[in-house]
């Protein structure tokens, strides 16, 4: 038996360790196609050739909810802490750097607003009720606006930038965010429930995994991407039987034995992504530059059990936003952050400028953020959910803004000198999909890890149905594999629950409570 994956996010990366450690599939039998240089797919992280850093994104963490990705954890070991896990070493390393944002809100005014309380009226807290409460089937492929009012979205509980929803998006997706992470309702503004991982989650997570894959002597081919599947129907039962690769304009052919296995990472919401710089936008990339949805449109085409991409595809202004990453060799910004968010760099979470033209957020972490960081950089992380919008300090929209102008920006709203990112730069960067998992979907429109009707292929990504998870987190990802590889390897050991924190009734009068305040 050989297992075959393509694609070398973090969705392959745990389906190669679950088939190691509970399948005892030998490591020399699994392959991991993937077309970048680098494995991780969204958990990335990069020093670039002029010196900066850069990276898409950072997952917010939480130990009460990440079931399976703390198992999958728990049996890494640790690149930099002989004896401990990754799982072990996170837990300490929040343990001592516990977060407690002091700053989550700030006004035009530059004002730090009390967001202890909602500001519900009566007609929110009934229209967040009946959404909460209705069934998936009732929601169908509804979106969010459609179940609440305007005024809701004034309130303080409506941070758009805490989990990155817009008012457009799915609300069969919030209303699983609302029962999944309810215990984190009553704590929300100050965001105590989240955990950061030592360094960035390149360097903390997707290096230490792919060190011990490697060790267990799986392969690793970069460079190359899977551009078709021959699948064959046996009695309605599907089979693939061949893979098809591009290894840069070369092409080569995988024939599949009976018993073999493929694991495919379908879409992608880091997918057509690009970078700017200091001096220029990020260019403006689609599907058709990156080609990372072609494979599975072509395989779902005619194959309804295989999901609809075009669900999620279709429409980039609804599901893209803009980050930046910042390289500092002056501490002065850093100072001047710490003094007026009153955290230390670590310990805060997003700080949003809720006037902000382009809705901005920032989030300073703890350093270093990467391995090998020099002690005299520093480094943070922001993004804005509107960057087709002008800004407030630059008369442009955020799209067309370099590195430099969004600088520029980010001082006009907390009302610094430009001269504290003195030999700063600054990388901006576009994701035109990256929330695309939220579309208003319909139910089949996203296929199970592992299709009825399939024989040997599994999904495993951000893009597959998986009931009561939430998107948008690598536990979604991580569960998807954790699903497919017991599935399809028939392995005798239950994928960790789903913990229902929304069953207790602990969770739920401490919620009811903040509601009502």
């Amino acid at each position: 038996m050989k297992a075959y994956f393509i694609g070398g996010g973090i969705g392959s990366l745990a389906g190669a360790a679950f088939l190691v450690r509970d399948a005892q599939l030998p490591g020399r039998d699994i392959v991991i196609y993937e077309a970048q240089p680098l494995v991780g797919g969204s958990l990335d992280g990069a020093l670039l050739a002029n010196g900066a850093y850069s990276l898409r994104g950072g997952r917010m963490l939480t130990t009460d909810h990440y079931e399976c990705t703390w198992d999958l954890l728990s049996s890494i070991p640790s690149l930099e802490h002989p004896g401990l896990s990754v799982r072990e070493e996170t837990v300490a390393f929040n343990t001592e750097n516990p977060a407690h944002s002091q700053a989550r809100l700030v006004d035009r005014n530059r004002f730090k607003l009390d967001v202890s309380h909602m500001g519900f009226s009566a007609r929110d807290r009934l229209e967040l009720l009946r959404l909460t409460e209705a069934s998936e089937e009732t929601l169908g492929n509804s979106r969010i606006t459609d179940w609440l009012s305007p005024k809701f979205f004034e309130s303080n509980f409506w941070w758009q930038t805490t989990f990155a929803f817009q008012p457009w998006h799915s609300a069969v997706e919030l209303k699983r965010y609302l029962h999944r992470f309810m215990n984190e309702f009553p704590r929300i503004e100050t965001l105590a429930g989240v955990k950061r991982t030592v360094y960035n989650q390149y360097d903390a997570i997707v290096r230490p995994l792919a060190a011990w894959l490697k060790g267990q002597g799986v392969q690793f081919v970069r460079g190359t991407a899977v551009t078709d599947m021959a699948i064959e129907s046996e009695d309605g039962r599907l089979r693939v039987r061949q893979l098809v690769l591009d290894r840069d304009g070369r092409i080569a052919n995988v024939q599949l034995e009976d018993g073999d296995l493929v694991f495919f990472q379908n879409g992608s919401m880091t997918d057509a992504s690009s970078l700017g710089s200091m001096t220029e936008p990020a260019p403006c990339l689609t599907k058709s530059d990156s080609r990372g949805w072609a494979l599975w449109e072509r395989i779902a085409e005619g194959r309804p059990e295989f999901g609809k991409p075009s669900a999620f595809n279709a429409s980039i202004p609804e599901s893209y936003w803009l980050s930046f990453t910042v390289t500092c060799r002056d501490p002065r910004f850093f100072d001047k952050m710490e003094a007026f968010s009153g955290n230390k760099a670590g310990t805060g979470g997003l700080v949003t400028f809720r006037d902000s033209n382009w809705l901005m957020s920032v989030v300073l972490y703890h350093q270093p953020h990467f391995a090998g960081q020099p002690k005299n950089v520093q480094v943070f992380w922001g993004y804005a959910l509107h960057p087709d919008r002008v800004g407030n300090f630059v008369a442009k929209p955020m799209s067309d803004c370099s590195g430099a102008d969004i600088l520029k920006e980010l001082c006009g709203h907390l009302n610094f000198d430009l001269g504290v990112f003195e030999d700063a730069i600054c990388v901006p960067c576009r994701m035109p999909y990256i929330t695309s998992m939220f579309m208003p979907r319909s139910a089949t429109d996203r296929p199970l890890p592992v299709p009825r009707n399939s024989v040997n292929l599994a999904f495993v990504s951000q893009f597959v149905e998986i009931p009561d998870d939430v998107v948008f987190t690598v536990e979604y990802s991580v569960r998807a594999a954790q699903t497919a590889v017991y599935q399809l390897m028939k392995i005798d050991r239950p994928v960790p629950p789903v913990t229902r924190h929304n069953k207790s009734l602990a969770v739920i009068f401490a919620t009811l409570e903040k509601a009502f305040t």
